[in-house]
Order: C-alpha cells, then structure tokens, then sequence
C-alpha cells in the first residue's frame, strides 16, 4: 500500500499506521515546516518528502491507495475569525480535493475542527461523505473535538479508555479530569483569565494543601472552585462546582511540559526530542491525537 499525506506535519500518519498494525509500502509527504520535517525524517527515514502540496501532481507518484491529510484550520475554526474558504490557509483544502480527484485513492481522510454548518456541507459535498466527530478525550486526558471525512468503512468513535489528566502529569495537580485542547501557540503558556474564562491554555496547578476557593483573579470566592487534597468531591449541585485543594497564597501554576503534550496527543515520548521545546509544543497543537487515528486505520484491516 502506498500512502499520500497531505500537510503531514510531523508524520503522525505513519505513528497511526504502525500503531494499528498496517503495513505499507511508500509514504510520500507533504510538509513544508522543516522543523516538522526533521523530526518526521529522524523517526521516519524512508519518508519521500514532496514539499509544497500546490507543487504535488500525479505523475511524480506511483498508486496511491490512502490519501491523508488535516488541512490548515484556521479560517474554519471557531476560536479564530472564520473567514471560512476566503481565508488563503483554509483554500488549501481544495488541493486535498485535487489530488483525491485526480490520483483517485481507494482509501481517504480528512481532518479538520468543528465549524460552521455551512462550511462542514460544502466539504462533505466535495469529499462526497458526511464527517464523524470524534472527541479525543475517548482515548487521551484531553478534550479535543474533531471532524474526520472517511470512506474508511465502519468507523465509529472509539471507547473510552478512562484517562485522565492526573495520570499524564509529571508533577503539580490539576482542576479538571480532561485537558483544555492545546493548540500551536500553546507555547506561549498561559494565565488564570485565560484558563478560566476562555476555557484555553491548560494549567498545572503547584503550592502546597488547604482548603479554600478562588477565581481567575487569584481572590477567595463562593462562586469559583473549591480545592482539597482528601480525594473526594463536593455533592453535585446545578453549579457543578469543581472541588480541589490549595494553599491560596503559595498557589503557582505552570503549563503542560511537552513530555505531557506528547500524552495528551498520544505520540510516543521523545518524539519530538530533535527541535526546540518551541516547535515541539507548535508541532504538537497542530498535529492529530495518533490514537483516534489509528482506532480508524484499524478498519483498513
């Protein structure tokens, strides 16, 4: 089986075929990051690098049987300014739809994040099949909703597997069992406004134990989180206040390591291990949760 990815980033394309056991033959990328190349080419030497996907045509390529690619989101998403198919990023979706014409694989996926109705009907139209939502949470401690348009056969969501963001840590604790989605500019860390009130930017919470609440300005409240260390939650209410345990005023925070990026996206540890800590956490936003992927790979079987 020969294998097309389209803005391959860092390859997690091929961690999800070898996860799900799927043997292929070539696999050609598309990437023009070089750091996401590198690291692609340290852990995936054999991969053909084609470069820009504008400059990709047919005749340079034998069979293709798997077309794959996540297209540049950000016209699409909500957290941005939704331009939808006017902004130039977003455009790059109709050259999936050009080579998926043209090399006429027997196998595609396209991901992309939630959006506009409108602009989900118009891909769905293109690619001639409607998207699964697949939240990664399933399969990772992070919540991470996204669209995937298959022709793969039988794909449904995969079980949840129980992870939580306490079990990927390397230290502190934490407020919530599911992360907040990381994306490329995770590097930049974030704050309490931020991870509270944007719901963006997952915090590590540090300091030492006592009970006690507090909001996004770092002040005591009755309407914000109740923190405790004695492992048991407060009774469910309708404000579904969040219980956990701190010292208020020695009370620190950090953001995720890229080591808890890589759980979080289910990438083995160290893969990244050959940029900067800076590309990492950019390579890492942008790229897929490898075992949604290969939960859906393994119906190629």
């Amino acid at each position: 089986m020969n294998v097309l990815s389209l803005f391959d980033g860092m390859s997690c394309g091929q961690l999800a075929l070898r996860s799900a056991g799927i043997k292929y033959d070539k696999y050609f990328a598309s990437e023009i990051d070089k750091y996401a190349m590198a690291v692609t080419q340290t852990n995936f030497p054999e991969t053909v690098q084609l470069g820009d996907v504008q400059e990709v045509r047919p005749e340079q390529l034998p069979k293709i049987d798997l077309l794959i690619g996540g297209s540049p989101c950000q016209g699409f998403s909500f957290a941005g300014k939704q331009l939808n198919f006017d902004d130039p990023r977003s455009k790059l979706f109709f050259e999936f739809v050009r080579l998926k014409n043209e090399l006429k694989p027997k196998y595609f996926l396209l991901e992309n994040v939630r959006m506009k109705k409108e602009s989900q009907d118009i891909i769905s139209k293109y690619l001639g099949a409607e998207p699964i939502v697949i939240n990664s949470n399933l399969v990772s401690a992070q919540n991470r909703h996204r669209l995937y348009w298959t022709n793969i056969p039988n794909v449904q969501p995969p079980e949840d597997k129980g992870i939580l963001l306490e079990d990927v840590l390397e230290s502190g604790f934490c407020d919530r069992e599911k992360s907040h989605c990381i994306d490329a500019h995770y590097f930049k860390g974030g704050n309490l406004k931020s991870y509270f009130k944007r719901h963006r930017r997952q915090l590590v919470f540090t300091g030492a134990a006592r009970r006690g609440r507090y909001n996004e300005d770092g002040k005591t409240t009755s309407q914000q989180l109740e923190f405790r260390f004695d492992g048991k939650a407060n009774a469910l209410t309708t404000t579904r206040k969040t219980t956990l345990a701190a010292d208020l005023e020695n009370l620190t925070y950090r953001k995720l390591t890229v080591t808890e990026c890589e759980r979080l996206q289910t990438v083995p540890e160290g893969y990244t291990a050959h940029v900067s800590n800076t590309q990492r956490y950019k390579m890492l936003g942008n790229g897929w949760t490898v075992d949604v992927i290969a939960h859906i790979f393994k119906e190629l079987h």
